[in-house]
């Protein structure tokens, strides 16, 4: 069916266009995710009202914090050691390796649940109305289930199923609307905790189909299989440490806006980090899928590592950059069309942030070179000192700025993280950053932040149309550098020309 395609990304599996089709696969399904998940919130918001939503939001936020801070990880530290052996072919080993994951993602399944049930009567502490403790027991195996559902998503990762890694996430993203939609519409805010569970037990079931086809199940030779993945699982606390680093800073910043400024500062603040971050960083969602598990499988060859990152960082900001420099110039369209008109004031601050992520489509290729080399001191200490200095700035900018200070902040800590990230690779692992990725930088970053200044204009119509042309400029660099250094508009070409012939 698609051959022509097929052949040319299969030929270097680092090459422009595979980086290039697997970041286009992923990021559409991301988008794809949200648009649905608008309609679900619409959904939520009809049948549910605002006080259901923020119960769900509630449950939600707990469960996914018991989920991170229970799993040691392994839904990430497994794909290195999964990627590396399936580069080696060692069938055996793989087979052995898949029941190690396994049985570590069973354990953290059991004390997942355990500390849900157990936390239950504290977290009642987080509702301002009623005894929540049952609900937590009921949603013990939501916990369990998504814990298992990590493993077999990193078994899947690691042996480059991405594919199917891409059905699953669009097969459960519609399932969850179906869910959401039948039970809330018949049952109201009683049906909140069986969706959640239903929800998780779908994820599961989605993804070990395809997993246990892959590698059936198979409960022998089991025996002190858990004393063999600690390599694996000191990687994975130290991501999941770096998680709650990164959540106890969230919680400072808006603990310090919600104190020296008002909640309707926090929900500004939120929503401009939703836009900024959340949804433009759509285009970031394939570098755990596919580049981690290529990165890691490179091993001690500092040359192919360095040229894997340079085309993952060339890629990233080819299809980021026109994206980003359209979003700041429909920001005061976009902003209404996703919230209400209420949220008007973020919109200066949401344009500034937006920035911030040119420097992350820089400093995320280069910062996952910490976790496939396992070295989870030196990420751990990256991510801290990064979350160090952007309560710092978050604080200084909203002292000094107000709401769009927050927004400057948040620019500032990215461009302050590529220089932190790169300087350590270059003196860790001998990283080198590639002439074109320099080239590109060189254009597409001032051509966001000429779009961005363009906000500053008194006429409207002014901004509006010099923004519009900068980012059509940007695209077109993009598309003309995509042209150059791959061959996929030649097989598309081809297909498209074999179809208007009527040949397969």
């Amino acid at each position: 069916m698609h051959n022509e395609l097929e052949k040319m990304v299969s030929k270097d599996e680092s090459s422009y266009g595979h980086v290039l089709k697997y970041v286009g696969i992923f990021g559409g399904v991301q988008g794809l995710s949200i648009l649905v998940g608008l309609v679900r919130n619409k959904v939520l918001a009809y049948f549910l009202g605002p006080d259901g939503m923020g119960l769900v939001s509630l449950f939600n936020s707990t469960i996914n914090f018991i989920s991170q801070s229970t799993n040691l990880g392994i839904s990430f530290s497994a794909v290195r050691h999964v990627s590396g052996l399936f580069d080696e072919g060692n069938e055996a080993k793989m087979q052995h390796f898949v029941k190690v994951v396994r049985a570590w993602s069973l354990l953290t399944a059991l004390i997942g649940m355990l500390v849900c049930v157990a936390v239950g009567p504290l977290m009642n502490y987080t509702f301002s109305w009623g005894d929540h403790t049952l609900h937590f027991i009921l949603l013990a195996p939501a916990v369990g289930l998504m814990a298992i559902t990590g493993g077999e998503t990193a078994i899947l990762k690691g042996c480059r199923r991405l594919k199917a890694l891409a059905l699953i996430q669009v097969v459960n993203v519609f399932v969850a609307l179906v869910l959401a939609s039948v039970v809330f519409s018949t049952f109201g805010q009683a049906g909140i905790v069986p969706v959640i569970v239903l929800m998780a037990f779908t994820m599961m079931v989605t993804t070990i189909w395809y997993s246990y086809k892959l590698f059936p199940l198979h409960l022998n030779g089991c025996h002190g299989i858990l004393g063999e993945g600690m390599g694996m699982v000191r990687l994975g606390v130290a991501f999941v440490l770096a998680g709650i680093l990164g959540s106890g800073a969230e919680i400072l910043i808006r603990s310090y806006l919600n104190k020296f400024g008002d909640l309707d500062v926090v929900g500004f603040y939120n929503a401009g980090l939703m836009i900024a971050v959340t949804y433009s960083g759509m285009v970031f969602s394939a570098m755990e899928t596919d580049y981690f598990p290529r990165l890691s499988a490179v091993g001690n060859n500092r040359k192919q590592m360095s040229e894997m990152v340079n085309r993952q960082i060339e890629v990233s900001l080819l299809i980021a950059s026109p994206l980003l420099a359209l979003l700041i110039v429909f920001m005061p369209v976009v902003i209404p069309l996703l919230f209400t008109d209420a949220f008007i004031p973020v919109v200066a601050m949401a344009q500034v942030a937006v920035l911030s992520m040119y420097f992350k489509a820089i400093s995320l290729p280069i910062a996952y070179l910490q976790l496939a080399k396992a070295n989870s001191i030196g990420y751990l200490i990256l991510e801290g000192i990064f979350d160090v200095i952007m309560v710092l700035l978050v604080i200084l900018g909203y002292h000094n700025w107000d709401l769009i200070g927050t927004g400057i902040a948040l620019s500032l800590a990215y461009f302050t993280n590529v220089i932190m990230v790169y300087a350590y690779a270059y003196v860790k692992y001998g990283y080198r950053v590639s002439l074109p990725v320099v080239q590109l930088i060189a254009i597409q970053v001032p051509l966001g932040l000429a779009v961005y200044i363009t906000t500053w204009l008194d006429n409207v119509w002014v901004a509006w149309g010099i923004g519009i042309i900068l980012a059509f400029v940007s695209m077109a660099v993009s598309i003309n550098i995509v042209h150059q250094k791959t061959g996929l508009w030649n097989a598309l070409k081809t297909r498209i020309n074999s179809k208007l012939h009527g040949h397969d």
